[in-house]
């Protein structure tokens, strides 16, 4: 049995963490293959919410098992709070697998993320201040801790006083804060490692061998394909591939196990933190999508930036990530509005782009270009089946599957997992 990647389509915040709990059910295992507790989930069970960070969306399934792979970042007290806050709601959180290779978000990661955005000023990207960035960037620069390392602890001591020289001397000079102890910093690690060896595995040979035995194994990406480093709209991006090749690369599977790669995709867009948004709105109608949406931060309690949706957007997420399907969420948030429009275009400078513009000053200046469809008023919360929703609902739906590239194979019609109408199987 292939498997399934999970791809937010916009800036993150499409309801990847709805889909996944959706299919969680039909799946063996659920990953987490990039992004750190800052890439935060919300599910509603059953009228209940949780609001996921660092945890996949999968730990909620009780027939899943749930995993955090190597591509992940991960701090441990971050993870253990959000565990016991599970653990006190009922839930069951024995069976999850921290992949040996993971990285550790350090004390200081934290404090450098924090000073080095108020260095950068009104440059400052719009980062959550939990270390994210800085532990990937030791990741690659060579300094990194791993998840196996505080199991060793003249490596892991060895590896904190390698960082901190670096890093003191930056606080200390550059940014005028006191020294970083290397004691405190092993002793912090340490105090976790015992809670965490239970949860350590070799999770890409856990993986593969699932899929050799026929299992379904979900990778459910953070963030999205607009924050990819690579290919989002830099800089203002993560620090992490959340598109779909990013998966294989944070799982340890291989992609010619992929076998479908669906978008989560939300019927307007919306944006936190800084950085360019072509259908951005500055009215009644950005305050509407926002109030209508529920549209605040799950881990920081942000606002979310409200704009209409972006064809042009969801065409390039659909090449990017090579989608198989659409999974379009929030349409139930629309009813009411009499003419609903969708940008189809960019014009820059007298200039028409159907695609996304080449350079960031560009698509930094693209104003929107719109195709407007007709909105419905009915109740579509209760609708099961495509069928059941208004006539002008279904166009909208169909003329965004033309327009982006992709088929929409199940739609969101409200918050919670059962309120979603399925069109084509995204398993079978």
């Amino acid at each position: 049995m292939p498997a399934i990647v999970l791809v937010g389509a916009q800036w993150g915040d499409e309801g990847k963490g709805k889909a996944t709990d959706l299919l969680g059910g039909r799946v063996d295992y659920v990953v987490k293959p990039n992004g750190g507790n800052n890439a935060g989930h919300t599910v509603v069970v059953g009228g209940e919410k949780y609001e996921l960070k660092l945890l996949p969306a999968g730990i909620l399934s009780p027939n899943s098992v749930p995993v955090i792979g190597n591509g992940v970042v991960v701090n441990l007290e971050a993870l253990f709070e959000e565990i016991d806050g599970l653990d006190r709601r009922g839930a069951d959180t024995s069976r999850l697998l921290v992949s040996a290779n993971a990285h550790l978000v350090a004390p200081y990661h934290q404090v450098l993320d924090k000073v080095t955005e108020r260095f950068l000023g009104k440059r400052a990207i719009g980062t959550t201040g939990r270390g994210i960035g800085p532990t990937y960037a030791d990741k690659v620069a060579r300094l990194g801790i791993r998840a196996q390392d505080v199991f060793d602890e003249s490596i892991l001591r060895q590896k904190v006083e390698g960082a901190l020289n670096q890093k003191n001397e930056l606080l200390v000079k550059v940014y005028n804060r006191r020294a970083i102890g290397i004691d405190e910093v092993v002793d912090y690690f340490l105090s976790h490692a015992e809670r965490l060896r239970p949860m350590i595995a070799d999770t890409a040979l856990v993986l593969n061998k699932a899929l050799d035995e026929g299992k379904v194994v979900l990778m459910e990406g953070g963030q999205a394909t607009m924050l990819d480093v690579d290919h989002g709209t830099y800089p203002f991006v993560t620090s992490s591939n959340p598109s779909a090749g990013g998966s294989c690369v944070g799982s340890g599977v291989g992609p010619t196990r992929i076998d479908r790669v669906v978008g989560i995709v939300k019927a307007y867009t919306t944006r936190v933190g800084a950085g360019p948004f072509p259908t951005e709105l500055f009215d009644e109608w950005g305050e509407y999508l926002q109030k209508q949406g529920g549209e605040f931060g799950v881990n920081t309690g942000r606002v979310r930036r409200c704009g209409w949706y972006d064809a042009v957007l969801a065409r390039y997420a659909a090449r990017v990530n090579g989608f198989t399907d659409f999974f379009l969420t929030k349409l139930d948030v629309l009813t009411g509005i009499e003419r609903i429009p969708v940008c189809v275009g960019y014009d820059v400078d007298g200039v028409r782009h159907h695609e996304l513009p080449t350079s960031q000053t560009d698509f930094h200046h693209a104003v929107p270009v719109y195709e407007h469809f007709t909105g419905w008023t009915e109740d579509i919360s209760g609708a099961k089946k495509f069928d059941d929703l208004p006539a002008a609902a279904q166009d909208y739906v169909l003329a965004l599957e033309e327009l982006s590239g992709t088929r929409m194979s199940a739609i969101g019609v409200g918050p919670d997992r059962d309120q979603t109408i399925v069109r084509h199987d995204l398993i079978g």
